[in-house]
């Protein structure tokens, strides 16, 4: 018989799911369902990544959620004894459904989060149309009542329930993980079924992928619950039947019932939500009454950026503006480029400390006229297309530094420009890394303190560093693991959980806008520094809402402070824009070593390579930047050694010789190989902007 998972908990149910969602569609696809539903405690954090990987492995993905309900009202948040009352699960059966998900699960946060986000049978009647709900498992309003022996109070809130989503679209859940009360309750379902005409439907409430998994799981809500695991009175799940079961397995659980697993075929059949990726919702941007439109005020714009920047030499750089804004107005981005200078216009003009622009935007001779960046592209030979690439259609991305004490201010504004309701900022997901998760797994296992972190150590410090990879390159911790069990029961247990979410957090500096109330689009969620999306900073771009970064950087505050008090000590007035980059006492200083507080020149290693470098141009300090990274430092040597002695420098082909001439013959920047690839090749800009994406992200096919 087929069967449909209806109630399944992936990695986002944080620290309560132990199951990885491409584990959850490998399995799935393994015992060729057709289908399977995600449906996180009170969340919809994975959705998009559930779906992708659905779709990938030929599964129908069905969008869904656990949800809270409170006791009463949402409203009602002094209820110490009953934090909230019951669990229900609701399935999107349509386009309209998903936006009416979104909905409720946002309400949940922003308005009714008390120990968890509760939503009440008010926000679900007004929200309730596309949805399809069932009544969860024994938390659930209706089965807490039978566990209790209330059956009149099961009736009323199954009717109540069945009033609210209409006749067809509420069911009767039925479980069997081999708990005493599900045994209890089981017959007095079946008789709500037939007295009331509410179908049933069966589940397994799915918290980890296979039966061996139930360790990890109980491990995990041991580091959930600040436990450990040899405490007799904590939460737990009783049984290990917590997992993903086969149809086989579900047909012999469920054989007197067998309209209740044709049920979950028939609600998967109905379920159809289908996502839109890059299809922009960028906010609209109002331009001054006597401009005909944004393009006309775009222009105008940067006709009087290209004076300001350029003075008698500014027709010599209008063909490359123009290419620039015929591009940008052709792939629709006006909105856009308006949209960041009128917020770093109000920066500027309210006294608020910009950085000068890093990144591919640098490359836009259009960011600089609009004073936006203040790097000269033409100058060093920057190119747009790594910005913005005709030939592969993607948002523009501008990072934007701020002082970090007014950073707030900026947003501020925003908020106030474009509605509290279409401005949010961005989660942001902590996950359990090599180091991290020993140390959690050890407290959880309850090891001694002084044996885990000997562990701990042994794991080498790398951003990418993962417990086999530590296993690899350390023969200690290797002969630990294969000679002690209780080591390599750490380890193994580390292992299951490493890399799965372990919180969710604000990002730092990422801002979304939207021409809508951003809950029509995502689901939001009540962080520790407020409102913020639920989903990531990938996923709101592949949505096509508008994401900034307004990056917060103390160096610019120190900079503010700095200059102020050379004005009022000295009365001397420091303009940066209006500066050169030739003096000599400036390169001195570098090539000293003096640089501690110097933003990205003042770690030891770059301090060392600055003092054996000896700059004396601005070149030298950007090359040196761009080679203190972990893939090019092997060039630093060569670089040194052809600055010091450039009769040396040898090129393969003399077309090199002017794209690598600025740095002595080292391949040091992607926009030489765009030059390279371009000049020799024959490619595009675009095009050659391609190979440079696919060589930083070492596809080497």
């Amino acid at each position: 018989m087929d069967f449909v998972h209806l109630h399944v908990h992936s990695e986002y149910s944080l620290l309560d799911g132990a199951a990885r969602i491409r584990d959850l569609i490998k399995k799935a696809a393994d015992m060729d369902m057709k289908a399977l539903a995600i449906t996180d405690h009170g969340v919809m954090f994975g959705v998009i990544d559930f779906y992708k990987e659905a779709l990938k492995a030929g599964i129908k993905p069905i969008i869904g959620c656990e949800v809270y309900t409170a006791a009463r009202s949402l409203k009602d948040k002094d209820v110490e004894k009953d934090k909230y009352q019951g669990h229900l699960i609701l399935l999107a059966e349509n386009n309209e459904g998903y936006k009416n998900l979104i909905k409720i699960v946002s309400i949940g946060f922003v308005e009714g989060f008390y120990y968890k986000p509760r939503i009440d049978y008010d926000v679900l009647r007004q929200h309730s149309k596309g949805l399809i709900a069932l009544s969860a498992c024994l938390a659930g309003n209706v089965q807490r009542r039978l566990v209790h022996g209330d059956y009149e109070g099961a009736k009323e809130e199954a009717l109540t329930l069945n009033e609210i989503f209409g006749q067809g679209n509420f069911f009767l859940e039925i479980q069997d993980q081999g708990l005493e009360e599900e045994m209890k309750i089981l017959p007095m379902q079946k008789k709500l079924a037939k007295e009331l005409g509410i179908p049933l439907a069966a589940t397994n409430d799915v918290h980890y992928v296979n039966k061996e998994d139930a360790k990890a799981q109980d491990i995990l809500m041991c580091i959930q619950t600040g436990r450990t695991v040899d405490e007799e009175n904590r939460m737990r799940f009783e049984t290990d039947e917590f997992y993903l079961k086969s149809p086989d397995e579900m047909e012999r659980l469920f054989a007197d019932v067998p309209e209740a697993l044709e049920n979950t075929v028939k609600i998967a059949e109905r379920c159809n939500v289908s996502f839109e990726f890059n299809h922009y919702h960028l906010p609209g941007f109002q331009q001054p009454e006597e401009f005909e439109n944004t393009e006309a005020y775009l222009r105008f714009l940067c006709e009087k950026g290209l004076s300001e920047r350029y003075g008698e030499n500014a027709e010599l750089n209008r063909e490359r503006m123009e290419y620039e804004l015929n591009t940008i107005v052709s792939m629709g981005y006006v909105e856009y480029f308006l949209i960041v200078w009128d917020f770093i216009n109000y920066a500027r003009e309210n006294g608020i400390m910009v950085g000068p622009g890093r990144g591919s935007a640098a490359g836009s001779i259009v960011a600089y006229c609009l004073h936006i960046t203040d790097i000269d592209p033409i100058k060093y030979n920057l190119i747009f297309e790594r910005f913005l690439n005709p030939e592969r259609i993607s948002m523009p991305d501008i990072d934007i530094d701020f002082c970090y004490e007014r950073r707030q201010e900026v947003i501020d504004y925003v908020i106030r420009k474009y509605g509290k309701e279409k401005v949010s900022q961005i989660i942001t997901f902590g996950t359990l890394k090599a180091k991290a998760v020993v140390r959690d797994v050890g407290r959880a296992l309850n090891m001694p303190y002084g044996e885990v972190d000997a562990i701990a150590k042994k794991i080498p410090f790398d951003l990418h560093m993962t417990i086999d990879r530590a296993l690899e390159t350390n023969p200690d911790l290797k002969k630990d693991y294969e000679e002690n069990p209780k080591v390599k029961e750490l380890l193994d247990m580390g292992r299951a959980l490493e890399g799965m979410p372990r919180h969710a957090s604000t990002h730092a500096a990422g801002v979304v806008i939207s021409n809508k109330a951003i809950d029509e689009y995502v689901p939001l969620y009540n962080s520790d520094k407020g409102i913020s999306t639920q989903f990531p900073m990938g996923t709101i771009e592949e949505l096509g809402l508008l994401k900034m970064d307004f990056l917060g950087l103390r160096n610019l505050t120190v900079i503010r402070d700095a200059v102020d008090m050379i004005r009022e000590n000295h009365g001397v007035e420091i303009d940066f824009s209006g500066m050169s980059y030739d003096d000599p006492k400036v390169y001195q200083l570098i090539a000293g070593g003096n640089t501690s507080g110097v933003f990205q020149l003042e770690s030891s290693g770059m301090i060392s390579f600055m003092k054996n470098l000896k700059p004396d141009c601005f070149e030298d300090i950007v090359a040196g930047v761009a080679l203190y990274r972990p893939g090019p430092m092997d060039s630093i040597p060569k670089y040194i050694e052809n600055k010091k002695n450039p009769d040396k420098i040898e090129y393969i082909h003399p077309s090199l010789e002017p794209i690598l001439g600025v740095s002595y013959g080292c391949l040091v920047y992607q926009e030489q190989v765009m030059q390279i690839v371009r000049d020799l090749g024959g490619y595009t800009y675009g095009r050659s902007d391609l190979v440079r994406r696919a060589m930083d992200k070492k596809k080497m096919k």
